[in-house]
């Protein structure tokens, strides 16, 4: 054997050599990321589940246990975590079968329910891992957050009348729990919600005590109502009881439907922004500050008292009467609440005195005049917001005196001497484009009369 073949197989035997070494580095790294790259591989996994998740959770979950998981009622809270740590096989058991006496229904195909195992396996995932503050917004952006009052605070001077009835305190006593734990399903003075009925019926108080005691106490199977034996003491269901028998004497109004603002995301106040801008700013103004045709809604007065609920109302039925027309049948509820949200917004910046925007008049833009209109008369911009949406959304008869400007105001309007659209041209490159066409017309002109000659 020669000294070149030696040279060659020693060569070849070290090229081996190193390509082995390689490969075991290259196996012994992916070995040490192994456990990293499962881990990493699970998370990404486990956020896609999440993201189906929460739109589950908004669809089938967040009636009765609130926006971020809270709870509602006697529903417990899933932001527990208690919860959290609970093993996986006990909360799938409890999601897929449900809660024997409780309104916690069974959620598996195999029971009767929507979901399938692997979409039970995603809400198993969302009550361990989930972030309950993305939920709420996700639920708000789909338009399914309970809008329903959770707790409320009693009349004052007609809890006090209540105390002059026979056996008062206790009265006194129920209504304040009532209003704490059940207002939230069966709404104010009992009058029923549209997840459950009204307690304040005729019908109602003709049950007797045991009936009433036991449904309190045991729930009821196929509803809502949950059992509250676990969370109140017997002397509390009694005196419920005697609430609902004695409904008849309590005083309308005892128990009023709170204030519950509409919660709001990011998403829901751009979306709001741009239905208020294609749908309400004609009349409204586009920061929302009045015009002739409608009054102000961004001012203090307005926002501070008219609650989310009875904007809501009025954009929804509109305000009879008046310009204001009903949006209920052109705009989805979850238009309409975003609208909400949007107007509720300006409510810190909002200015005590509204200043009312006038129009530019009829035509084109571009022989329109520019024009600012300013209003010094506080007492007239007063006027124009007097009564708002609520009282004169649309009629113009708040705003027709803000606008006296028109030749009468002093020199309120500032006319520029030319039109707008003279002063925006470019000249330097109007000009030049001017001695380009009139290049290009000579030497086709030119060229023209060469070839007719020919």
């Amino acid at each position: 054997m020669t000294e070149t073949q030696n040279r060659r197989r020693l060569i070849e035997n070290l090229i081996g050599l190193l390509a082995t070494q390689i490969v075991v580095f290259a196996l012994a790294f992916y070995i040490y990321q192994e456990s990293t790259r499962i881990e990493t591989a699970q998370n990404q996994v486990l956020n896609l589940q999440l993201e189906d998740a929460m739109s589950l959770y908004a669809e089938n979950c967040a009636v009765c246990h609130g926006l971020n998981g809270e709870g509602i009622g006697s529903n417990p809270a899933l932001n527990n975590p208690a919860l959290a740590e609970m093993p996986y096989e006990d909360l799938y058991k409890t999601i897929s079968r449900g809660r024997y006496g409780t309104s916690m229904p069974a959620w598996s195909k195999d029971d009767g329910g929507p979901l399938s195992d692997y979409q039970i396996s995603e809400m198993v995932g969302l009550v361990q891992a989930g972030d309950w503050a993305a939920t709420g917004d996700r639920v708000v952006n789909l338009g399914l957050a309970p809008l329903i009052p959770f707790t409320t605070q009693p009349d004052v001077l007609l809890l006090e009348q209540v105390g002059t009835l026979p056996d008062g305190p206790t009265l006194q006593a129920a209504i304040q729990l009532f209003a704490a734990e059940c207002v939230a399903c069966h709404g104010a003075d009992g009058l029923g919600t549209k997840i459950a009925p009204t307690l304040n019926n005729p019908l109602v108080r003709q049950k007797t005590a045991d009936e009433l005691n036991r449904t309190i106490t045991f729930g009821s199977a196929g509803t809502l109502m949950a059992a509250w034996s676990n969370k109140l003491a017997p002397e509390q269901i009694s005196g419920m009881v005697s609430l609902i028998q004695r409904w008849d004497e309590i005083p309308a109004g005892a128990i009023p439907a709170p204030d519950v603002p509409i919660a709001t995301t990011a998403e829901s106040l751009a979306l709001g922004q741009t239905l208020f801008s294609q749908n309400c700013s004609r009349c409204h103004g586009p920061e929302g500050q009045g015009t002739q045709r409608a009054p102000a809604l961004n001012v203090k007065s307005f926002l501070t008292d008219t609650n989310d609920q009875a904007i809501e109302q009025i954009v929804t039925g509109g305000v009879p009467g008046t310009a204001m027309p009903a949006w209920g049948d052109r705009m989805t509820q979850v238009d309409i609440q975003a609208i909400v949200g949007f107007i509720r917004q300006w409510e810190a910046s909002a200015p005590e005195v509204a200043i009312p925007t006038r129009g530019s008049g009829g035509g084109p833009p571009w022989l329109r005049t520019n024009s600012t209109t300013t209003t010094t008369n506080a007492n007239t911009a007063a006027t124009t917001q007097t009564g708002a949406m609520a009282t004169g959304a649309g009629t113009g008869t708040g705003s027709s005196s803000s606008g006296q400007g028109n030749g009468q105001g002093g020199g309120q309007n500032q006319v520029a001497s030319t039109p707008a659209w003279w002063q925006t041209l470019n000249w330097p490159i109007l000009l030049g484009l001017t001695a380009l066409l009139s290049i290009a017309f000579t030497l086709i002109s030119k060229g023209y009369t060469t070839l007719k000659k020919k």
